[in-house]
């Protein structure tokens, strides 16, 4: 009797053991009997990589950032591009590289003619995706890539100005400069003509039109009372959004201001050290961080209509805020502007992790309150109020958003 009991104790000890296996095995978790779930973005990288591999997750087409359902030559790839290419850079995972190239000839055919693209357009935000072809083309000596830049460089030459010299930011747009422009333009401009044009005479006339675009922003956008700059301006002042005296916008806008950022920072990387301009550009950097951080709310984060961080409506934003955040810290990195603005760069980043990330249980990092788009005019017609700025939808993972938190965690090294 004995014997058999032991032998029943037994067999009934192997079946626990053997169901115990085939739980483990089938990935459930013994305590919580829930089932395990596959890291896709592994959480012991910097946030400038988990990010990077979030958004080629969400977008494994680079031509379908931004939400598209079909590919685009657009600034927001561009701009998350860049990103990468510094990820690739970095961390040399081909992975990286193969995401930015696959974007390039995809868009690019092999005439050099650019897809979904139209010079006569004439839209600044065109231009951005170029820096993608400025990065690739030393790389792969493609010819395809040269003529698509050529292209765009050519845009710049023929684009409609205000009376004093300053580019419309569309052609449907007349006589209008908006901050963004001179992110999705200048930068370009300048690395073009640092790397492609010889002619010593031709390249300074293309520099002294670069710090014209930044003079002009600063004659007519910049508010003296508060430093901060105003999202549009019009020449005619036509525009219902322009005041008819100045013609400014109403508002300061948190993402516009914050292209506007980083064109300065940016810019100065291809802008000769010995040209006149340059410390004009690194005044107007100071000025601006000066004004920023004084509107920088105690959770380090920035607003969504700047200055008006109390009123019913307004929130805490994501895509303006990592773009503050690469300003101060790449300029402080830079020599620029005083160290001192790192610590309202770290305490934006940081509030940014606490209050506007989330990581899903596969690790994919998701960047919330994006405003997802806000401009000036067109139809149906988006008239610069305050009501307009905080009604304009708001998202999670904006590449205006993911890019620039990128390019923060790695100037920052998070």
């Amino acid at each position: 009797m004995a014997r058999i009991k032991i032998t029943r104790i037994s067999f009934v000890y192997l079946i626990a053991i053997g169901l115990s296996l085939a739980a483990c095995k089938n990935g459930f978790n013994r305590t919580s009997n829930k089932k395990s779930v596959e890291k896709i973005v592994p959480e012991n990288l910097k946030w400038s990589e988990r990010m990077m591999l979030s958004e080629i997750h969400r977008f494994p087409e680079a031509t379908k950032l931004d939400f598209s359902p079909v590919p685009q030559w657009g600034y927001t790839n561009g701009l998350v591009l860049g990103a990468c290419a510094k990820v690739y850079e970095k961390t040399k995972k081909q992975k990286y590289y193969d995401y930015i190239y696959a974007y390039a000839d995809q868009m690019i055919d092999k005439t050099g003619e650019i897809k979904r693209y139209n010079l006569a357009d004439q839209n600044l935000d065109m231009i951005k995706s170029g820096d993608v072809l400025l990065y690739l083309y030393p790389k792969t000596k493609e010819e395809r890539f040269f003529k698509a830049m050529k292209t765009l460089n050519k845009q710049l030459e023929s684009q409609p100005k205000t009376s004093d010299g300053g580019y419309w930011h569309k052609k449907i747009y007349p006589f209008q400069m908006w901050l963004d422009g001179l992110y999705m333009a200048e930068p370009f401009h300048a690395r073009y003509v640092k790397e492609y044009v010889k002619d010593a005479s031709q390249a300074n006339k293309v520099y002294d039109d670069v710090v014209l675009q930044f003079d002009l922003i600063q004659k007519h956008s910049r508010d003296q009372k508060t430093g901060l700059l105003f999202h549009g301006w019009d020449e005619s002042k036509q525009q219902r959004w322009a005041n008819k005296e100045t013609g400014n916008s109403e508002h300061f806008w948190s993402r516009g201001m914050g292209w506007y950022g980083m064109a300065l920072v940016d810019v100065l990387d291809f802008l000769p050290k010995n040209h006149p301009g340059r410390s004009k550009l690194i005044k107007y950097l100071n000025q601006y961080v000066e004004a920023i951080v004084k509107v920088q709310d105690e959770s380090g984060v920035w607003w969504q209509v700047l200055d008006q961080g109390n009123r019913k409506g307004n929130y805490l934003e994501a895509t303006g805020t990592a773009m503050f955040v690469y300003t101060l810290a790449k300029g402080a990195h830079k020599g620029y502007i005083p160290n001192k603005y790192l610590k309202n760069a770290n305490e934006g980043f940081d509030g940014l992790v606490k209050n506007l990330v989330s990581v899903e249980e596969n690790g994919v990092v998701n960047l919330n309150k994006c405003c997802a788009v806000a401009g000036l005019g067109g139809n149906p017609y988006r008239d610069g109020t305050y009501e307009y700025y905080i009604g304009e939808k708001i998202r999670s993972n904006d590449p205006k958003g993911t890019g620039p938190f990128i390019l923060a965690s790695l100037e920052l090294n998070k």
